[in-house]
């Protein structure tokens, strides 16, 4: 039977994200009172212009004081889709001290402050859940801390920025370059008029300190993340790719140390072959491949972006915490026994695709490859092309750690003939 007393809802922002959360609330009014066992009636919503007008919600319902109105204390739910680290931090804990449970989109805060907002969350008895604070519409953060809490994640690789994948898929499928694939996103609405937090891999690093803390039982917090953006990426990397019969993705790689007893995050540029299916996800699309002992690979892909997306993700999340409500219990809070170490970048162990400049003169290969066994990275191939005594030479190594590459390198750029270190592309997903 369902309960006639509606759950009450708090909207915190009503931009993009918010007016679609408010717009569903509204059209699918009966479905998700069926869904959930009770009506949702949306009580309040916090914006800091309040003379825009808001198509389909009740202008009585628009205040400026979002603290008041998380304080009202007949609140069921609080959904926070304002972003940043404040006021929403304070506004989030001050609404579990005030008996409601909440929603969030904020990837910034929780990959910050996620430990303490969880803690909060269960010292007062209530939920926290934030499945569109990671790539919008699929559903990835309920399948790793519930369908594979049973099992053994080792890897998380994935594609978790639309703009940046737009742009690399722009550059790889017509030959542009950077600027130009920017230009046109910007354009067509994918980037930002400041695109830094997105080509620079700020965005991708909040999720993957997410993704990582859910996978690996671990807290890892967005100072724990490797990140390099990928504004350096060339046409001329797009070439050497080809030519390995790869392309170049800006990744987020979680994953488990071989021994199990340290985990890594990062996010950077990556050459994959085109035989792995992140290869083929293309546009501003969003795509995350999970790699666990007893599920093998598995693969989320779908929109990561955008008002619809984001907001279907906020709805399902505020069904289940309603539930929850009705029912008088919570879901899942924070899962972090495992407690593992977070190593550093330089341990991290992969395969690496080298670019040189060097002189065109004999001997200059044996230089080169002498600097790298005097560092312990093993070259797989190498490629030298010669004109007019200059020539470029491209080397992609076996695996090694990136502490290694970075002696080498360092080495390299020591050595008369080598002009120049043109790129350093890391080699994933095989």
């Amino acid at each position: 039977m369902m309960r006639t007393r509606p759950l009450k809802v708090a909207l915190l922002g009503c931009g993009v994200v918010g007016s679609e959360v408010a717009r569903i609330m509204t059209t699918h009014a009966d479905d998700l009172a069926a869904r959930i066992g009770a009506p949702v009636e949306l009580a309040g919503v916090a914006v800091r212009r309040p003379d825009k007008v808001r198509e389909g919600i009740d202008p009585a319902l628009i205040t400026t004081d979002a603290t008041a109105l998380v304080k009202r204390g007949d609140l069921d739910i609080v959904v926070e889709v304002i972003g940043g680290i404040e006021p929403a931090r304070t506004l989030i804990t001050t609404a579990f001290e005030h008996g409601a449970s909440v929603v969030s989109a904020n990837k910034a805060l929780l990959a910050q402050d996620g430990a303490a907002l969880h803690a909060a969350a269960e010292e007062h008895g209530k939920d926290l859940y934030y499945e569109a604070a990671v790539a919008g519409a699929i559903p990835l953060i309920r399948p790793l801390r519930e369908s594979l809490a049973g099992d053994k994640v080792n890897r998380v690789l994935g594609i978790v920025n639309g703009t940046t994948n737009f742009i690399l898929d722009k550059m790889d499928s017509t030959g542009a370059g950077y600027q130009e694939a920017l230009d046109e996103a910007t354009a067509l609405g994918y980037a930002e008029a400041d695109p830094t937090a997105d080509v620079e891999g700020f965005d991708a690093a909040a999720k993957a300190a997410i993704l990582a803390g859910i996978a690996f039982h671990t807290r890892v917090r967005l100072d724990d993340v490797h990140r390099e953006g990928m504004t350096e990426v060339t046409a001329a990397d797009f070439a050497s790719a080809k030519e390995m019969g790869c392309t170049i993705k800006l990744l987020a790689i979680c994953e488990r140390a071989e021994d199990g007893a340290s985990v890594t995050a990062r996010v950077h540029p990556a050459m994959i072959p085109l035989s792995h299916p992140l290869a083929s996800v293309r546009g501003a699309y969003n795509a995350v491949f999970v790699e666990s002992d007893a599920s093998g690979q598995l693969m989320f892909y779908g929109p990561g972006a955008g008002g619809s997306p984001t907001a279907s993700a906020v709805l399902g999340d505020l069904v289940a915490v309603g539930r929850n409500r009705l029912g008088g219990t919570t879901g899942p809070g924070e899962s972090a026994y495992a407690a593992l170490p977070v190593s550093p970048m330089g341990e991290v162990v992969t395969r690496y695709h080298i670019s040189l400049d060097v002189a065109d003169k004999p001997g200059v290969l044996a230089q080169v490859a002498t600097v790298f066994a005097e560092h312990g990275v093993s070259i797989d191939t190498v490629r030298q092309q010669g004109k007019d005594g200059e020539a470029s030479l491209v080397v992609v190594t076996h695996r090694a750690s990136d502490a290694a590459l970075g002696g080498t390198v360092e080495a390299l750029r020591k050595l008369d003939t080598v002009r120049g270190v043109a790129s350093i592309m890391r080699v994933e997903g095989e």
